[in-house]
C-alpha cells in the first residue's frame, strides 16, 4: 500500500510542536467551518434506546432525503440508486470492486486525490494516468489522449469534479466529451463530486448524472465531509442508475454490515441546512482563494494553478524536491517560532518523476492565518538550501 502524502509527515509535525513551534496546516482538507448546528443537535437530542444496525445500503429515510437533495441539483435519482457508505472513501472502494477485476485498468487525469492510488492498490486495479498540466490550469486533456490509453483491460475513467488537488472545475462541454467516449467504448465514468457546492466566479457544477446518456455508465461518489464540514461523521454514498452496479456494490456493503447509525442521524438532519449556510461558506472560501493566489503570485519563482472550485490549489515551487522541502519546514525551519505544513504533490501523481517540485495547499485557514502562512512560505524559500 502506498503512503499518504497528506498524512505521512505527521510525525515530523508532532516533533515540531515539542519546542513550542506553531505550525500552520496547509496540508489537509479539514475545514475550519462549524458543522451545522442542526446536525449536532440531532445526535445530542436522540431518543434511541438501542444503537442498532441500519440496513446495509443505509437507512431508507436518509436515502430518500438524499434523493430529494439530488433532485434539487437536477440529478434524477431515487433512493434505490443510492448506497450509503462509511465516507466517500468506502464508496470509491465499492465502485472499484464492483466494476473492475484484478489487473483491470482505470484512466484518471492526474494530479488526482492521492488515495485513489491506495484504493486501486487495495482493489488490484491499475491506474493509467493521463497528465493535465499547470500551464493550462489542469484542464481536461484532449480526448485523443484518453483514446490512446484505452485497452481491453480499461473499465472506467475516473474524475474528481471539482478537483482535489487542483481545484479544477470541469465544464458541461468537458463532461459531455467524457460521456461520449465512455459510451463509445462501453466504459464507466466515475465522478468524485464531494465538492459539488464549492464553485466560484458564477460557474455552476455540472454532474455526470445530469447527462441522460450516463444512466447506465455513470457512478457518482459523494460525501458529507466537506459539504457540511463533517469529516468525522464518515458518511458518504455511491450513486448510480445502473441497477447491476448497485446490486454488486450492495454485496460489498453487506460484507461490512452497515454504515454508522449516529452519523446517519446527523447527516439526515444536515440535509435541512439552509442555503444561507452555503452562501456564507462559499463567499468565505472565494475570499480565501483570491488572497492565497494573489500572495502566491508575488513570490519569485512560484507558479500556481487558479482553482475554480473545492478549496485546494497546486503550487509549483523553485525547489528540487518538495518532499525534502516539506520535511525541512518542520524539522529545521521556523520564522519567529512559526512554520507551515504542506502536502508534497508527487504523491498526487502516478507517473514517476512528475510533480516533484509541486505542493498542494488547502485554503482551510482563516484569512489572517492564510496570509501569515504564505509569508512564511516566501521566507522559507529564501532560506531553503535545496
Amino acid at each position: 500500500m502506498p503512503e499518504s502524502p497528506i498524512r505521512n509527515l505527521v510525525p515530523f509535525a508532532e516533533k515540531a510542536y515539542q519546542p513550542n513551534k506553531k505550525v500552520y496546516h496547509l496540508n489537509i482538507g479539514q475545514p475550519d467551518i462549524k458543522s451545522p448546528q442542526i446536525a449536532m443537535d440531532a445526535v445530542a437530542l436522540h431518543s434511541l434506546e438501542i444503537l442498532a444496525y441500519t440496513r446495509s445500503e443505509g437507512s431508507e429515510g436518509y436515502r430518500k432525503k438524499i434523493a430529494k437533495y439530488y433532485h434539487k441539483h437536477q440529478i434524477p435519482v431515487e433512493s434505490d440508486d443510492i448506497i450509503v457508505t462509511t465516507g466517500g472513501s468506502e464508496a470509491l472502494l465499492f465502485a472499484m470492486g464492483s466494476i473492475a477485476d484484478v489487473g483491470d485498468e482505470i484512466i484518471i487525469p492526474e494530479p488526482f486525490y492521492a488515495n485513489y492510488n491506495g484504493f486501486a492498490t487495495a482493489s488490484g486495479v491499475t491506474i493509467v494516468p493521463v497528465i493535465s498540466k499547470i500551464e493550462n490550469n489542469f484542464a481536461l486533456p484532449p480526448i485523443s489522449e484518453f483514446e490512446k490509453l484505452i485497452t481491453p483491460k480499461t473499465k472506467a475513467i475516473l474524475i474528481c469534479n471539482p478537483g482535489n488537488p487542483t481545484g479544477y472545475l470541469y465544464s458541461k462541454d468537458e463532461i459531455q466529451k467524457l460521456a461520449a467516449i465512455v459510451k463509445e467504448h462501453d466504459l464507466f465514468l466515475v465522478a468524485d463530486e464531494v465538492y459539488r457546492e464549492f464553485t466560484y466566479d458564477g460557474v455552476d457544477h455540472y454532474s455526470i448524472l445530469q447527462e441522460e446518456s450516463m444512466a447506465e455508465h455513470g457512478i457518482i461518489i459523494d460525501s458529507v465531509s466537506k459539504r457540511y464540514s463533517m469529516c468525522g461523521a464518515r458518511i458518504g454514498c455511491l450513486v448510480s442508475r445502473n441497477k447491476q452496479v448497485i446490486a454488486t456494490a450492495l454485496k460489498f456493503a453487506q460484507a461490512r454490515l452497515s454504515p454508522p447509525t449516529f452519523a446517519q442521524i446527523a447527516c439526515e438532519a444536515a440535509l435541512q441546512t439552509p442555503q444561507s449556510y452555503f452562501d456564507e461558506v462559499i463567499s468565505e472560501y472565494k475570499e480565501r482563494r483570491d488572497l492565497l493566489v494573489q500572495h502566491l503570485k508575488e513570490i519569485p519563482g512560484v507558479k500556481v494553478g487558479e482553482p475554480k472550485g473545492a478549496f485546494y490549489c497546486i503550487v509549483e515551487l523553485p525547489v528540487a524536491n518538495s518532499d525534502d522541502f516539506a520535511q525541512w519546514l518542520l524539522e529545521s525551519f521556523d520564522h519567529n517560532g512559526e512554520t507551515i505544513m504542506v502536502a508534497p504533490a508527487a504523491g498526487f501523481y502516478s507517473s514517476p518523476g512528475v510533480g516533484e517540485n509541486q505542493i498542494r495547499i488547502a485554503y482551510v485557514l482563516n484569512k489572517e492565518s492564510l496570509i501569515k502562512a504564505v509569508n512564511i512560505l516566501k521566507i522559507a524559500l529564501e532560506q531553503y538550501p535545496g
